[in-house]
């Protein structure tokens, strides 16, 4: 098998992004070693082998994969001129860590997350806030009654279609550190949330975390 023929080959995308051990040359040999019989390839042949069986092994497993067969639906979504307390009675009652915020034509416009509260109380952890809140001379200044959700949330947000398969599911995660990325529609309305723990226990991907 020469250079020209492995490249020829077609391979489902979703392989790209599943990380692939790579083989040095004494990896190689020591597994013809212990194949019976004469292999007459080169350690290329064997390792463009391995590269198109890893492949075509990704799309089997992932290449039916879609973001609306593995969203949750039912999500309530936040609205941009809510009161950030109203919000955060919101999110404690959703048990999520984050929220989508949707326009009044049901399109995602942000997110709000949890870490968008602690940012707007300067401070990076609950740990932190919690250790302010102990010390005496601790003052709540911020009027989160007064401020409005689109002045404190993630925007624009990260978003995948319904149809989005596996390859964009990982970019997605790839680009912000939050725990769920909003579904949407061909209009960007919402259709529900993918949350990067159901995607990873549902196909075994802790190493990709």
């Amino acid at each position: 098998m020469d250079d020209t023929s492995s490249k020829n080959l077609k391979t489902d995308s979703a392989g790209d992004e599943v990380p692939e051990l790579e083989l040095t040359d004494a990896d190689i040999l020591d597994a013809m070693q212990h194949i019976p019989g004469y292999l007459d390839i080169t350690t290329e042949d064997f390792r463009a082998i391995y590269h198109l069986a890893h492949h075509h092994a990704a799309g089997r497993l992932f290449g039916k994969i879609r973001a609306a067969n593995l969203m949750r639906t039912g999500i309530e979504p936040l609205l941009p001129d809510m009161p950030l307390d109203q919000a955060a009675r919101a999110l404690v009652k959703s048990g999520y860590k984050a929220l989508p915020v949707v326009d009044t034509t049901g399109r995602v416009t942000g997110m709000l997350t949890e870490t968008d509260f602690l940012r707007r109380l300067k401070v990076d952890t609950f740990l932190e806030l919690l250790l302010s809140m102990l010390d005496d001379t601790f003052e709540l200044k911020h009027r989160c009654h007064e401020t409005p959700v689109s002045e404190a949330m993630t925007a624009p947000a990260v978003t995948v279609a319904g149809d989005a398969g596996f390859s964009e599911i990982i970019r997605a995660f790839r680009q912000h550190d939050g725990r769920g990325i909003p579904v949407v529609d061909g209009d960007g309305r919402l259709l529900g949330m993918l949350l990067r723990k159901d995607f990873i226990t549902a196909y075994h991907l802790e190493p990709l975390q």
